[in-house]
């Protein structure tokens, strides 16, 4: 068998990355729709659950090159000429299908390593190289974004693959010809060729699909959709009376799952704060904190955090941090209890401050065990899901001119 193609057949190396871009394509529709439909309830699910999604991700970066192998291959090679060139609807049809397959190759697998590099922790790839990308950001947006594109043209991968089957049975059965048989091993008889007509129509067509499947997949992404259903918002917490009134500020959670660090924040939270900044030892004043759980984006784990085991965000929308705050040689500290799912547990959170007339300005680290709160409890290995939950506050605040 030739390595290279003619005009009429295909060599050795296109056979090659044809059949092996195929099993690949399989196995990534298989294992990618597989691990969506696991559970993570328990630390047995998530490992399983992550086992599989990273299978499918090395696969998918594997399809990545191997496409654009296979594509530097093609370019350098003759095209063998359509079997069926004198049925110009088939012929456009068929070429259109494989420009949509060849574009495929390269969107999919590179927008979920997009999405995949901007996310943060979960699901590892598994390979020596990191799991960065150069120009891409840690970015919930951008990790929306990408991997709504992965999901919309991967749909769309899905059909064009279908209808190559189809076309390519319909060769061998019913218009009994090579086409399909000159992709196997061998060199099977060809048949006089009809006269081949070239067009652009089949590129712009399918330049057409990947520009509106991209489209779609990035307005459902900006939108905050992903092609499925979602759940609604929780209502926006309500604003409560207070001698400080916070106009900016964030409140960061870090946690360890699989050994990468994993960063959200939360969106929503309301804070009623008292305080005397002419107090130097003792009780300056309090706080009271109030956190909509739902409003929590932290990473590709989100809806996990969300589940009945960790925060079950349904029945209990809200945590609650109320808190005196004292001052002692200089040093802040907001010395309280923290309520999560009805769990009060003791919270001492040391912080600077920085009082500029009627503006203040507070940072402040702390370290809670999560399983003090009932959180994760199925999850016992703390290498699956670290105990400690780093919390970062950083918030400016203003008061009535004095």
């Amino acid at each position: 068998m030739a390595i290279s193609n003619t005009a009429i057949r295909y060599g050795g190396v296109t056979k090659f990355f044809h059949w092996l871009t195929a099993l690949l394509i399989i196995a990534l529709i298989g294992s990618g729709m597989f691990a969506e439909g696991l559970p993570y309830e328990t630390q047995d699910q998530l490992t399983q659950k992550a086992w599989f999604f990273s299978i499918h991700k090395t696969m998918g970066v594997s399809v990545f090159f191997v496409a654009l192998a296979r594509i530097i291959w093609a370019i350098s090679q003759p095209k063998p000429g359509l079997l069926n060139a004198d049925k110009k609807l088939e012929s456009w049809l068929a070429e259109t299908v494989h420009w949509v397959l060849y574009a495929s190759l390269v969107i999919v697998p590179l927008a979920g390593w997009i999405s995949h590099a901007a996310a943060s922790g979960f699901a590892p790839i598994w390979w020596p190289f990191g799991q960065n990308l150069p120009l891409v950001p840690k970015s919930t947006q951008i990790e929306h974004l990408f991997g709504s594109v992965h999901v919309i043209s991967g749909k769309v991968l899905i059909i064009a693959l279908l209808l190559h089957v189809a076309g390519a049975l319909k060769h061998h059965f019913i218009d009994r010809d090579s086409t399909l048989r000159r992709m196997l091993p061998g060199e099977p008889p060809i048949g006089p060729m009809p006269a081949q007509h070239h067009s652009s129509a089949p590129v712009l067509t399918a330049a057409a699909v990947w520009l509106v499947t991209v489209a779609l997949g990035a307005g459902l992404g900006l939108s905050g959709g992903n092609g499925g259903g979602e759940a609604a918002p929780a209502p926006a917490l309500e604003q409560v009376a207070s001698e400080w009134t916070v106009q900016d500020g964030t409140i960061g959670i870090t946690v360890s799952q699989f050994g990468s660090a994993v960063e959200g924040s939360f969106s929503d939270w309301t804070s009623a704060i008292s305080f005397d900044e002419m107090v130097t030892e003792g009780k300056a004043g309090n706080v009271t904190t109030t956190i909509s759980i739902p409003s929590l984006t932290l990473g590709s784990v989100t809806d996990q955090a969300m589940g009945a085991d960790f925060f079950n965000a349904e029945n209990f929308p809200t945590a609650t941090f109320a808190a005196d705050i004292t001052v002692a040689n200089g040093d802040y500290l907001a010395d309280g209890a923290l309520t999560i799912k009805d769990q009060s547990v003791p919270v001492s959170l040391p912080f600077t401050l920085t009082v500029d007339g009627d503006t203040a300005t507070m940072q402040g680290t702390t370290t809670l065990d999560r399983r003090a709160f009932a959180i994760g409890q199925s999850v016992t290995d703390a290498s699956t899901l670290a105990f400690d939950v780093t919390i970062d506050i950083n918030l400016t605040a203003t008061r009535p001119a004095q």
